[in-house]
């Protein structure tokens, strides 16, 4: 799991049809809440909108909680209230 921001989301009118529903673009952030890597598509299981931070699972994991039987790589599992990270 990984932690990123909504950036945007994903119109696709032929698709498969396990993938009915709602897409958005993420991208994972780093400890400073900075940008880190490409954006993804995830499928949003919660509800999400733009700007949101959010908790992405990828994998198996992704799957079972979207759609067990759908080609899904990443999936949206939560939406993040806050950030704690202890000092040293």
């Amino acid at each position: 799991m990984f932690l990123a921001k909504v950036r945007g989301t994903v119109v696709s009118t032929s698709k498969d049809e396990r993938l009915v529903g709602f897409k958005l673009v993420v991208q994972r952030i780093g400890v400073e809440d900075e940008y880190i890597g490409m954006p993804q598509v995830a499928v949003d299981t919660v509800g999400a909108g733009v700007g949101a931070t959010v908790i992405v699972t990828g994998g198996s994991s992704a799957r079972v909680s979207a759609r067990p039987d759908s080609p899904i790589d990443a999936t949206i599992v939560g939406i993040v209230d806050a950030v704690e990270i202890g000092a040293r």
